[in-house]
């Protein structure tokens, strides 16, 4: 596989997983757009797993003081090892759901028009929310029911366009969260969630015997994960101190784009 190629789909997965424009979509798309045929399940596997050592790398005090909030759960630091039950409470709705769909597997998840639609619907959605949003709550307001609305909400993640960070941030805002805390909350779902897609498709590659970890593998990972890392980074930087409207402008966009050309049946 050129290195070029590599290069782009790492680029492509890093900083799209855990910014609001939908990394699934993107990946569909580039073998399209540079006329290579698709990079194949070890790839797509490797690359979450980039993307999932970069988070784990970002949130890492998070992590500990989670950790150690389970561990000393209504004596010590009950704050994080609650924080730690919600990301769980928060992630059983996807997983549920994510089972039967991928037993399913609906091609028309997969359809560009799908794809197109999302974005644009999900988009405007987005910056709806992002403007009713109240910016009072933080992470320490966070309730077993916000959680699990945040989470009900992560099921339109499943389909490609909606993106995943893009739907849990814009179901926070909604419920009145700031950004910053949208967006960490978003991250910390992420974990769970990555890595149980890396599961089921690792699995499964291991059941036909078609897992190939080789030089490809490894490069994409790598590349991965630091491309991924810049990004969290750089966006909780821009959250801080701005809005969620050049990732709408973007998105808008793309679904223009991709709706005209598949209208057109150039794709």
């Amino acid at each position: 596989m050129p290195f070029y190629f590599l290069v782009i789909l790492a680029f492509v997965q890093g900083v799209t997983e855990f910014l609001p424009v939908s990394s699934s979509g993107h990946l569909i798309l580039i073998p399209l757009v540079i006329d290579q045929p698709y990079q194949g399940r070890s790839i797509d596997v490797a690359a979450h797993l980039g993307t999932l050592v970069a988070v784990i790398a970002y949130l890492r005090n998070d992590l500990l003081r989670m950790a150690n909030g389970m561990i000393t759960l209504g004596r010590q630091n009950p704050a994080e090892g609650r924080l730690a039950l919600l990301v769980a409470v928060a992630t059983i709705p996807v997983i549920i759901v994510g089972y039967f769909i991928n037993k399913a597997e609906p091609t028309w998840l997969f359809d560009l028009k799908t794809l197109a639609i999302t974005n644009l619907v999900f988009a405007v959605l987005l910056w709806n929310a992002d403007w009713l949003g109240a910016k009072g709550r933080v992470i320490s307001d966070i309730k077993v029911n916000s959680a699990l609305l945040i989470g009900i909400a992560q099921i339109l993640a499943l389909i490609p366009g909606a993106s995943r960070s893009g739907v849990t941030m814009m179901a926070a805002r909604y419920l009145g969260f700031d950004r910053v805390t949208s967006a960490h909350f978003s991250l910390l779902l992420s974990l769970p969630t990555i890595a149980g897609a890396g599961v089921l498709k690792t699995y499964g590659l291991l059941q036909t015997n078609n897992l190939v970890l080789g030089t490809d593998a490894l490069i994409v990972a790598a590349m991965s994960c630091i491309f991924a890392f810049a990004a969290i980074h750089l966006m909780m930087r821009w959250l801080a101190r701005a809005d969620f409207t050049i990732f709408v402008g973007y998105r808008l966009i793309l679904g223009i784009v991709l709706l005209t050309i598949t209208q057109l049946g150039y794709l």
